[in-house]
C-alpha cells in the first residue's frame, strides 16, 4: 500500500504539472459553463424555478455539474494519444504501480475539475450568487467525486477503443442525453409528468438536486443524502472497471 501511494503521488505530480505548463487547458474547460452563467443566468433573475432559493442556487448548482460531466467524460483523449504514441507502454515498462497509473490521472482530473468549479462560484458570487459556505463546500465535494467517476469510466472506453475518432461520439451519445435529462439548467420539476420520471433514471439528477438543496442551506434533507450515497456508488464501482480495464490491457 505505501508504494502504491507513493506511486500515485508520483504520477499525480506528472500530470498536475503538465496541467499548470498549460494555462489554456486549465481556463477553456470552465469557458462553457461560464458563457451559460453570464449570457443564460440573467434570463432567469427573479423567476420562480424552485421553492426556496434564488434563480443563481438552481443555476449554479447546474452549471458546476455540467463542468464535470463535460470534462471528466472526456478525459479518455488523452490516454488514447498516450496510446499511439507509445507513453502508455513505456510507463507499463517501469516498476510504477497500475492502479497508481489511473488514479494520479483520476486525482488529476478530480483535482483540476474543482479549481475550475471555484473559478465558476467565484464569478457567480459576484453576479448575485448568495449561498452558504457548507452548500458550496458541499457542492465541490459532489464535483470531485462525480470526476473521479466519470474521468474513471471514461479512461476504461479509452483503453477498449483505437482512435478519438471511435471514442468521440460514443462520449457524445453519452453525455447530451445525461445532461438534457438530468435538470442541469432547470429543474425537472418544471418537466411534464413523464419527462419528470424518466429523468429519475439519470444518476446525475440526485447529484444536482443534492447541491441546489445543499446551496439553500438544507444539509441534512433526503436530496442531500440521496446525491451522497448516488455520488459514492458511481465513484467506487467506475474506479474497479476503470483499473480492471488498465489490467486486462497490461496484460
Amino acid at each position: 500500500m505505501p508504494s502504491v501511494l507513493s506511486d500515485t503521488a508520483l504520477i499525480f505530480g506528472r500530470y498536475a504539472r503538465q496541467t499548470l505548463r498549460s494555462k489554456m487547458q486549465m481556463l477553456f474547460g470552465v469557458l462553457m459553463p461560464l458563457l451559460y452563467l453570464l449570457f443564460f443566468g440573467p434570463l432567469l433573475t427573479g423567476m420562480p424555478l424552485a421553492s426556496e432559493g434564488s434563480s443563481w442556487q438552481v443555476l449554479v448548482p447546474g452549471l458546476l455539474l455540467q463542468l464535470v460531466l463535460f470534462g471528466a467524460s472526456f478525459c479518455g483523449f488523452s490516454i488514447i494519444l498516450e496510446k499511439q504514441y507509445g507513453v502508455l507502454s513505456r510507463m507499463r515498462a517501469t516498476p510504477v504501480s497500475r492502479l497508481a497509473l489511473l488514479l494520479g490521472r483520476v486525482l488529476r482530473d478530480a483535482a483540476l475539475l474543482t479549481l475550475q468549479s471555484v473559478l465558476l462560484v467565484l464569478a457567480a458570487l459576484v453576479m448575485g450568487l448568495r449561498a452558504p459556505l457548507g452548500g458550496i463546500l458541499i457542492g465541490f465535494a459532489f464535483v470531485a467525486a462525480t470526476a473521479v467517476a466519470l474521468s474513471s469510466l471514461s479512461y476504461a472506453l479509452a483503453m477498449k477503443v483505437a482512435t478519438p475518432q471511435e471514442f468521440g461520439p460514443v462520449v457524445n451519445a453519452a453525455t447530451m442525453p445525461t445532461m438534457l435529462l438530468s435538470g442541469l439548467m432547470l429543474p425537472m420539476a418544471l418537466a411534464p409528468g413523464w419527462l419528470d420520471a424518466l429523468s429519475h433514471a439519470m444518476p446525475l439528477r440526485y447529484l444536482v438536486d443534492g447541491v441546489r438543496a445543499a446551496y439553500v442551506g438544507d444539509y441534512t434533507g433526503a436530496p442531500v443524502l440521496y446525491g451522497a450515497l448516488v455520488a459514492a456508488g458511481l465513484a467506487a464501482p467506475a474506479a474497479a472497471v476503470c483499473a480492471r480495464a488498465f489490467r486486462k490491457a497490461a496484460a
